[in-house]
């Protein structure tokens, strides 16, 4: 069985397309087939003007009727498509949803804060941790930080703040809601065990690709302060040149950075590992639990 995931977020709209099988255990298993990933940028829109505009519109209706065209290539069987805080925070967002089911067929779902944190569950992450540490799961986005914390196997706090990469960049973050992170840090990551950090996003994945460092390893948090150090140095054009990155990559970096390092800090976690499995993952398996229901 081939099934789709469509994560329309705050930077980059991401088709992930996955095969299914149940092993001899008995237990599902997710091969990544494809994942395409379209730069539509929506919340330079929604966190500067408050909606998206019709030029963004109309490449977001166009990169579904891509997506359409790709998921029907794959033969895909089935698939779920969800928007998470631009479209949550854009004053049109209702309205964009009923023209791109209109325009495509494809029916999107926008996400509140605190399901879009929720999704890390459906990946069964805590499932494959071991039992001797505690986990703080980090997901930034362009518009949105979701903290997931496993504490004992189970998860014990979840939460999601309106700190992302482009509300950074557009000056949106004010120090009251870092102030209010910083707090719920320090009130609810608290374990008899010792607590590592888990990342996700395109940020922390190009991080660790830039690392060197081995598949499984973690990173420190010294390491992604001296990253950040580097590349904050750097102007867009040395970071998309020397560090090959893409333009829509070598401007959220550094903010990126910021938010994991003041998590890391704020929880007293040294070490972050990166995993490569996100919301996308999540829209997947808990598509796969819709269907097996």
């Amino acid at each position: 069985m081939n099934l789709a995931a469509i994560d329309i977020g705050s930077n980059a709209a991401r088709l992930l397309i996955s095969s299914v099988f149940v092993n001899d255990k008995g237990k599902p298993e997710f091969n990544k087939i494809n994942l395409v990933r379209i730069p539509l940028r929506l919340g330079f829109d929604v966190f500067e003007k408050g909606e998206i505009g019709d030029e963004r519109v109309e490449m977001l209706i166009q990169t579904m009727k891509a997506y359409r065209h790709l998921m029907k290539v794959y033969e895909v069987n089935d698939f779920r498509a969800c928007a998470t805080s631009a479209m949550r925070d854009a004053k049109n967002g209702k309205a964009i949803i009923k023209k791109v089911k209109e325009e495509t067929g494809i029916t999107i779902e926008i996400l509140t804060g605190d399901k879009e944190a929720s999704m890390i569950n459906q990946t069964h992450i805590a499932e494959m941790l071991d039992k001797f540490h505690s986990y703080l799961y980090v997901d930034v986005g362009g518009g949105s930080t979701e903290l997931t914390f496993f504490d004992e196997g189970k998860m014990k706090y979840r939460e999601s703040f309106n700190i992302g990469t482009i509300r950074l960049l557009k000056g949106q973050v004010e120090d009251s809601s870092w102030d209010t992170m910083r707090d719920h840090l320090k009130q609810n990551i608290k374990s008899v065990l010792p607590i590592t950090a888990i990342g996700s996003g395109g940020n922390i994945n190009k991080i660790f690709s830039l690392s060197k460092k081995k598949e499984g390893k973690p990173l420190s948090l010294q390491l992604l302060k001296d990253f950040h150090k580097e590349l904050s140095s750097q102007s867009i054009q040395e970071l998309i040149s020397v560090y090959k990155l893409k333009e829509d990559r070598a401007d959220v970096i550094v903010p990126a950075l910021l938010v994991y390092m003041n998590v890391m800090r704020w929880a007293g976690i040294t070490e972050i590992y990166v995993p490569k499995i996100g919301l996308a993952d999540g829209l997947i398996q808990t598509l796969y639990d819709e269907i097996k229901k």
